[in-house]
């Protein structure tokens, strides 16, 4: 529960992780929180002001490890957990960040609070995959989508592809990007389709993300250039990157490693000729394709199947 919280804060936090809380008692829910945008107020903060006095003697669920050092934007997590009487911390992951890193659980135990760690450390670590790769990799985690017929293609081959799956996946898709920092397309793609890449939900529009295009020439206006796959460690306040195509800029991200988690849409149609989904990878082997992809997720929407892979290795 904390982490499917922690998914409403996907995106909007930064520079914050986007953490969720679950505060327990008498096998009640009687908290709930998860970090509000702008990455104030935490998870904790929001859970135990919903709680108020019955976070007294409540275990804590959190997906992250509260926080210990101050701020002048408010007081530590492990602070208001000491200061709100709960009895226990179950946190899934122990923070990276050095100001913390340990510290927040130190304190905790020092306070005679029983503190558990590791629980749903997996899907804790899905959940802020965004923050944590870029503080352990130095770059955004990349989602890699592509609709395709059931033979791989991305459209005809005169170029027609609206639309290849129906309305439910288009706005599965809309809300991935309403959950990215920045959505990326390749200068072929720009220039072919002149698309918009923003959400077209009810309510979610403003949630709009920055938009990208691969290229060495000049961005056009209102877009931001990248040059390469490995340039977008560079990007400011990206921590969610959707990439969206298409052919070769698919391939690019693929060949350079680059690709965490891969959303496949395919819609029960045949096209036969079609233009292929993706470019060369450079694979040298058959072998050498196997094994780098495990099945995550896999569901209908509408007519049509998603699919989501995360890398294996």
């Amino acid at each position: 529960m904390a982490a499917a919280l922690s998914e409403r804060g996907r995106a909007h936090t930064s520079p914050n992780p986007n953490v969720g809380c679950v505060l327990v008692k008498d096998a009640r829910v009687v908290g709930r929180g998860w970090t509000q945008p702008g990455g104030r107020p935490h998870a904790e903060a929001m859970a135990l002001a919903e709680a108020g006095e019955a976070a007294k003697g409540a275990t804590a669920w959190v997906t992250l490890e509260p926080c210990a050092h101050q701020s002048a934007r408010g007081p530590s997590c492990a602070d208001s957990l000491i200061a709100a009487g709960v009895a226990r911390v179950v946190a899934a992951l122990e923070d990276p960040d050095p100001r913390t890193a340990g510290a927040g659980v130190a304190r905790l135990r020092a306070a005679g609070i029983d503190v558990a760690a590791g629980e749903g450390g997996a899907v804790a670590s899905l959940a802020m995959a965004g923050w944590l790769t870029r503080l352990r990799l130095g770059r955004p985690f990349i989602t890699l989508k592509l609709a395709t017929s059931l033979d791989g293609c991305i459209a005809l081959s005169n170029g027609q592809s609206r639309w290849i799956t129906g309305p439910q996946a288009r706005a599965h898709g809309h809300l991935e990007r309403a959950r990215s920092n920045m959505i990326l397309v390749g200068r072929g793609t720009f220039d072919a389709d002149a698309p918009r890449l923003d959400v077209r939900l009810p309510g979610l529009e403003a949630l709009s993300p920055r938009r990208a295009v691969l290229s060495r020439a000049a961005p056009p206006d209102g877009w931001e250039g990248i040059t390469s796959p490995e340039a977008v460690s560079a990007l400011s306040g990206v921590d969610w990157l959707l990439v969206e195509g298409g052919a070769e800029t698919a391939a690019a991200f693929l060949r350079a490693s680059l690709v965490d988690r891969l959303l496949l849409y395919r819609a029960p149609i045949l096209m036969g000729g079609g233009k292929a989904c993706l470019g060369d990878l450079g694979l040298g082997a058959l072998e050498s394709a196997h094994g780098r992809w495990q099945l995550a997720d896999r569901r209908m929407l509408g007519v049509d199947t998603l699919e989501t892979y995360l890398r294996a290795s």
